[in-house]
């Protein structure tokens, strides 16, 4: 774990330019958005009215979570080796497989040959010459993909499966301009008076996060940017529903105005609400308890906004703006400066 916390690393361009891989590949984000769109395209005429969707690889649940509320037909994220004993010639198989682990992966060539030798409609997300790409049926939809940032791929991927009317409109273009609007903001050249990522920084500082979101898509960007923070600190961080969140809060020791930070008690904790901006009725009551308790307990809150937009939009804001938070993180303990780990860089899909 590491503990030597020092904000004023965060403007020092010296130690910044360490970090340069690290923050470029995020800032990076809506230029592979735009690569993936390039080339995505649907046959003309293309009809697709398939009895259930089955969706695997990497970002597979983030997929089923932008369309399960819409989707007309039943719908799942499948994670484990194969395929469901039901899933046949009637039926659409998503195979997400943009990154080399999936491409080249035994378990997601043996789901894709698995869909082919039993007659699925197969929609395939992957680079055009991978083994994977050359062991499914000619009949497969193939999604070409270049940069292998799953992200990226699901994005373009939901756009499609828009166009047969198998889920809501997601427009890659707003995707990708909400991804420059984080990257802009985060600059490092933006000092810390005027940069969210490294206000964020400072605010999760030497506490131990809880952090919060208040939809689905919020909730999957939370273990996201959880596994981001505890990757670069080695701290214990906490994504969880409201109610797990509370037990914990309840145990805090209320705060001490008057003791010492840097000699007195334990670490602290902080809270981090992901702030979706149309959350149910029951995630805003949720969401008024955290707060209620926090103040309770003398703990630190920081929000995440996700800005307007289509849930892929938001959910695009609110994922880098708490991975640059991240990062900034790392700058700011000193940790080894790295590329962003391959869980964060949307490599593992069964989040």
């Amino acid at each position: 774990m590491i503990d030597n916390f020092d904000e004023a690393r965060l403007d020092d361009q010296g130690v910044l330019a360490a970090y340069d891989e690290q923050l470029r590949t995020l800032a990076q984000a809506g230029a592979r958005i735009r690569i993936e769109a390039a080339d995505a395209a649907l046959p003309a005429g293309l009809e697709l009215k398939p009895r259930g969707v089955v969706v695997v690889g990497a970002e597979a649940r983030l997929v089923r979570a932008v369309l399960e509320p819409v989707c007309p037909v039943p719908l799942i994220a499948w994670s484990l080796p194969g395929l469901p004993g039901w899933a046949g010639p009637l039926d659409l198989v998503v195979v997400l497989a943009s990154d080399p682990e999936g491409s080249r992966g035994q378990v997601l060539l043996a789901t894709a040959a698995e869909a082919s030798r039993r007659g699925c409609m197969i929609m395939l997300a992957t680079p055009s010459g991978s083994a994977l790409a050359q062991a499914v049926s000619s009949r497969a939809l193939l999604v070409p993909t270049r940069t292998a940032d799953p992200t990226a791929a699901a994005v373009v991927v939901l756009s499609l499966l828009n166009q047969v009317g198998l889920g809501p409109a997601v427009n890659t273009d707003h995707a990708a301009e909400a991804a420059d609007m984080v990257a802009e903001e985060s600059s490092p050249h933006h000092d810390l008076s005027s940069n969210p990522a490294k206000d964020l920084a400072c605010g999760l500082g030497d506490a131990e996060p809880l952090i919060w979101g208040g939809s689905v898509l919020a909730a999957r960007a939370s273990r996201r940017i959880a596994e981001a923070i505890r990757f670069y600190s080695g701290r214990h961080v906490l994504a969880a529903d409201a109610g797990e969140i509370a037990q914990v809060m309840r145990h805090v020791k209320p705060k001490d105005p008057f003791a010492d930070p840097f000699t007195d008690g334990e670490r602290g904790t902080v809270l981090v609400l992901l702030d979706d901006e149309y959350v149910s009725e029951t995630g805003a009551a949720e969401e008024r308890m955290l707060r209620q308790l926090a103040e309770s307990v003398g703990t630190r809150v920081c929000e995440l906004s996700a800005g307007g937009g289509s849930e892929v939009d938001r959910y695009i804001t609110l994922l880098l703006r708490g991975l640059y938070g991240a990062s900034y993180h790392a700058v700011a303990l000193g940790a080894e400066p790295g590329p962003v780990p391959s869980t964060v860089d949307g490599r593992r899909g069964a989040l």
